[in-house]
């Protein structure tokens, strides 16, 4: 296990590598000027003084080897830029968001797990049943809906019928842990509704081609009780595809749960790489894209673990 483990956190390691200098390269070598792109107002043509002003503050002027070497420098020490707005550190903005967008996401990967998992596994031993054929038209129900309007839907129903909680807004948990909870609870809830559909069918489709392998015939065959077989034999392994599927949106949700922040007016990390995309903010985009990016191979490595815990044949193969 831990040379298996070694292996993949090298892989890790050169992956991060590669989209830091991807990143680099993506923003430095593409053609057009980045400081005339964000002085740009209304197709009017910057002033060039202060086009060669941004471009000194950005190091652009510098060689590009020089730059690199720099970009890699101030990564490793944490420093991340300063912002072109406020010149605030791009770093300390990004350490104060990101908890809160992992927050809402880890918040609903549970609990999509809570009700995808046993959801699916219930109609997998039931294929063809009415529950079965219930449970599939709701997850295709909650997948066609879009989140903003489950989201609306969410504050319309708890925060203005029934009153229940606010309609939005964010407090930090060691200020008032029961009033962040229930401010949490409806943003990862809407996302959550998604990603249950999503673990419920792959989940059920991964279950019934488990079920039908000779070992767990086998498992049949010597008596073994049907709650063994299935906890022991079954969801085990089923598990593999439905971990890799939920690790994909998960890892997509980093970036992508904009419309909920915004709904929810949850100051998360997905708002903020809107409004510097808007404000054309190129030390906060390029900050944000690199830690988004980082943040989805290490969410990789951490599959390629989980992998080698549910199936042993893995870290041997």
């Amino acid at each position: 296990m831990r040379g298996y483990a070694a292996r993949r956190l090298l892989v890790a390691l050169a992956l991060i590598w590669v989209v830091v200098t991807f990143v680099f390269l993506a923003i430095h070598l593409v053609p057009g000027d980045p400081a005339e792109l964000l002085l740009s107002q209304g197709g009017v043509a910057p002033d060039p003084g202060a086009v060669a002003e941004l471009r000194q503050k950005l190091g652009l002027d510098r060689p590009i080897l020089a730059r690199y070497v720099e970009y890699v420098a101030g990564i490793l020490h944490g420093d991340l830029g300063v912002s072109l707005r406020d010149e605030h550190s791009v770093a300390d903005e990004i350490r104060l968001r990101l908890p809160r967008t992992l927050e809402l996401i880890g918040v609903a990967a549970v609990l999509a797990l809570v009700f995808g998992l046993p959801a699916g596994t219930w109609a997998a031993l039931r294929a063809g049943g009415h529950a079965d054929r219930a449970l599939s038209v709701l997850s295709g129900i909650f997948l066609s809906v879009p989140v903003f309007v489950l989201g609306t839907i969410a504050i319309l129903v708890f925060a203005q019928k029934l009153r229940w909680v606010s309609a939005g807004g964010f407090v930090a948990f060691e200020r008032d842990p029961l009033q962040h909870l229930m401010l949490l609870a409806m943003p990862a809830g809407t996302i959550a509704v998604g990603l249950s559909a999503i673990v419920f069918r792959m989940t059920r489709s991964s279950v019934l081609e488990v079920l039908g392998r000779d070992y767990v015939r086998a498992a049949q065959a010597k008596g073994l009780t049907p709650r063994r077989i299935v906890l022991h034999h079954v969801v085990r392994t089923a598990l593999i595809p439905v971990v890799t599927v939920l690790a994909l949106h998960l890892g997509s949700l980093l970036g992508g749960t904009v419309l909920v922040e915004f709904v929810f007016n949850w100051p998360g990390l997905s708002g903020y790489l809107v409004s510097a995309v808007e404000a054309r903010d190129y030390p906060e985009v390029i900050g944000i894209v690199l830690v988004i990016s980082v943040l989805f191979v290490l969410l990789n490595l951490l599959v390629d673990l989980l992998y080698a815990v549910l199936d042993p044949r893995v870290r041997h193969g």
